[in-house]
């Protein structure tokens, strides 16, 4: 795949390309709920996180400066700071806190929740957009989901859902949804994969400083790291970050974003089946109900947004150009908001 002088990739896609891509995302980003559980077993949350995405960042930058993207300027590391601190510090350090507590699959559900936020902090931040009507209805009914699913979900062991597990749940998508917003608008560097490089880089130099606060080092005996828990941190390294990471970009620009957000609602159902084949995580008639309704009521956030992103121009709207149409397609992507993985990084990473 080709690269353009402005980082982005180019050329067509063959069908069985797509089909590898998207079921790259489907399945890979599926099971990172599941390796990160088996990573912090034996593993401390932060720092485990913090290694990944440090390496992750320097290879990245590494491999984008081979094939002649420019490093990024003080303004891109300094809003790579900030990013990194609410994406990965609080967005992924949060989640992969969380997951000592609450089974995969349904922290996966819970996270699905996101859309909603980006919805409503998308109309709160200055010159937003008021939802439409029907917005209001998937997030009512996305959030009743939540809060069911919340409440009646059960640990492996029969007991209910550590609370506390689920504020931080809650906290991760709110902060993850800030951040995207702020990357959302902020410059970036002209290479995509710099761009998501510098943002991991910066965000595991958080974690890691976190990690040595919490105590982290002081207690961590590597003698007892399984081999279970360090061939999940390389999955998450490989497959999570790096792999996923690039087909993500990749197919952001030889397919349409309505496409790719169908990760969004597969995802979760990936968690929860291999939570429950490969971990023995509970599955109640609840449980299910109550993910299957996020699920639908997610899916029906985006048809809405896409349905009116595709709202034809009046007649008096100006003449068509390359310029105006390119500026079209790009607001037509705005409108979906940067849907990001938690656990794999954002739509730059996870």
């Amino acid at each position: 795949m080709p690269e353009s002088s402005d980082g982005a990739e180019s050329g067509e896609a063959s069908t069985a390309g797509l089909v590898l891509g998207f079921a790259t995302l489907y399945i890979v980003w599926g099971s990172t709920y599941l390796a990160i559980r088996y990573a912090v077993e034996t593993i401390p949350p932060f720092l485990m996180a913090g290694v990944r995405f440090t390496i992750a960042g320097i290879l990245l930058m590494s491999w984008a400066a081979l094939r002649g993207a420019s490093f990024p300027s003080w303004k891109h590391w300094r809003i790579a700071v900030v990013t990194g601190a609410l994406l990965l510090l609080c967005g992924n350090g949060g989640v992969v806190w969380a997951e000592r507590v609450v089974p995969s699959g349904l922290t996966a559900l819970l996270l699905t929740t996101t859309p909603f936020w980006f919805a409503l902090l998308e109309w709160l931040r200055p010159g937003g957009k008021r939802p439409t009507l029907a917005t209001w209805a998937g997030l009512v009914v996305g959030f009743a989901g939540a809060a069911v699913l919340a409440l009646s979900g059960r640990q492996n062991d029969g007991q209910p859902i550590h609370w506390l597990g689920v504020a931080v749940l809650v906290g991760c998508s709110i902060t993850w949804t800030v951040g995207s917003l702020i990357a959302k608008h902020a410059p970036k560097p002209a290479s995509p994969i710099m761009g998501a490089g510098v943002q991991m880089l910066c965000g595991g130099a958080w974690l890691l400083l976190t990690s040595g606060v919490a105590g982290e080092w002081i207690g961590f005996q590597p003698s007892t790291v399984t081999t279970k828990s360090l061939l999940a941190v390389l999955y998450l390294l490989i497959f999570g970050s790096l792999l996923a990471m690039t087909v993500y970009n990749w197919l952001l620009h030889v397919t349409k974003p309505t496409l790719i957000s169908t990760y969004i609602f597969v995802n979760p159902i990936i968690a929860v089946f291999l939570g429950w084949l490969l971990a023995g995580e509970t599955l109640s008639s609840t449980t299910l109900a109550a993910g299957a309704v996020i699920v639908a009521a997610v899916a029906w956030l985006i048809w809405t947004q896409w349905r009116a992103a595709n709202v034809p121009a009046p007649q008096t709207s100006p003449p068509a150009t390359p310029e105006r149409e390119s500026a079209d397609q790009e607001q037509r992507r705005s409108v979906l908001p940067p849907l990001p993985r938690l656990c794999g990084g954002d739509r730059e990473l996870q």
